[in-house]
């Protein structure tokens, strides 16, 4: 086993939420070390389809102290979310230990240790969870869909349109990827839709500004009673100039209620409508990749992080950033995390109550 000298604060990640993280460590002083599985500081960002375009503007996606570089109103795409990334990690100089895989974190006396696949263990006096929400695609059980024997993948392993051309596709989910995977998809395949509530769409733009705007003015995406106005209860709305609203209203795709049983390679909707389909795409999100904390026990039945606003509330000096919904609409986002961040390390770095 490799040990490294004490650290104040390890950060486990490199993507943004972890880049957002060491800023705000930076700013309270600090010299975090991060550990990195990968080999850049870019997070899942080259894992997403090729063609993912951010629902924010540039102007509201980037992290503290460097701006998103080039016209502040266009939609980034994922390779200039990518190159930007490269280089605000360049700019911090930061102590990135690249693939090192975290495997568990332990606690001792005096914090915490930090062991990796690589054999390098890092004891630190706190540690922030920054491996982001987007680590584990989610595959929920749908009971409909057994039997099917077509081709059942997630959004995850979706890059292109290419080989899809000419087939039938289910794409499931009513979330910002699940349409755009679907308005793409529909330019050369048949493709349906498939969910369990109806998709809501809120304008992209309301009297020339971006939605974002007004979110960041009224401050109603960081109000704690927002969420449910945001999400009807029915998850994270889709934002839209028109054109999604345009083409599902259309039928190119269509969307439908979920289906309700299968057999073979034929899905049957709950009209009664059976069909041949050659693929269903399940566009139903991911989950936090904290498994290195179940043996500490900060993790609940379903293995998601127990947390107060990203502050650990099962474990002194242990906090998170990158989490959905971890303080507003935007905490999985470049335009939220950075200010989670700061708040966490704020909170870590209270003295503790006697």
């Amino acid at each position: 086993m490799q040990s490294d000298t004490r650290q104040s604060v390890v950060i486990v990640g490199a993507g943004q939420a972890g880049l957002a993280a060491a800023g705000a460590v930076r700013a309270a002083g600090g010299e975090p070390v991060l550990l990195e599985a990968g080999s850049e500081p870019v997070g899942s960002w080259p894992h997403f389809y090729d063609s993912l375009t951010l629902f924010s503007p540039a102007r509201f996606s980037a992290l503290p102290g460097v701006g998103f570089p080039g016209d502040p109103d266009r939609y980034p795409r994922r390779d200039e979310v990518v190159d930007y990334l490269r280089d605000y990690a360049k700019r911090l100089e930061l102590d990135i230990r690249y693939g090192q895989q975290v495997e568990q974190v332990a606690q001792t006396a005096g914090g915490f240790v930090v062991r990796t696949a690589g054999g390098l263990e890092v004891s630190a006096g706190r540690v922030i969870a920054a491996s982001g929400g987007f680590g584990t695609p989610y595959r929920p059980r749908i009971p409909a869909l057994e039997g099917f024997g077509g081709r059942v993948l997630h959004a995850a392993d979706y890059r292109g349109p290419g080989p899809f051309a000419g087939q039938r596709v289910v794409v499931v989910g009513a979330g910002n990827s699940a349409i755009q995977i679907a308005i793409e998809l529909a330019e050369g395949a048949r493709v349906t839709i498939a969910s369990r509530h109806p998709i809501r769409f809120l304008p992209q733009r309301v009297a020339g500004r971006d939605m974002h705007f007004w979110l960041t003015a009224t401050r109603l995406d960081t109000a704690g009673w927002a969420r449910r106005l945001l999400t009807g209860g029915a998850g994270t709305p889709v934002f839209d100039t028109g054109s999604y609203a345009a083409a599902i209203a259309a039928g190119n795709p269509d969307r439908r209620p979920m289906f309700v049983r299968a057999a073979g390679s034929s899905l049957t909707f709950a009209d009664g409508q059976r069909e041949h389909v050659d693929t269903v795409l399940l566009a139903t999100g991911y989950r936090p990749a904290v498994g290195y904390l179940a043996a500490l026990g900060a993790l609940d039945k379903h293995r998601l992080p127990r947390h107060h606003g990203g502050v650990s509330s099962t474990h002194a000096g242990l906090g998170y950033v990158g989490l959905e919904w971890q303080r507003s609409f935007c905490s999985a986002t470049l335009r939220g995390v950075g200010r989670d961040a700061a708040h966490v390390v704020r909170q870590l770095h209270r003295p503790a109550r006697r």
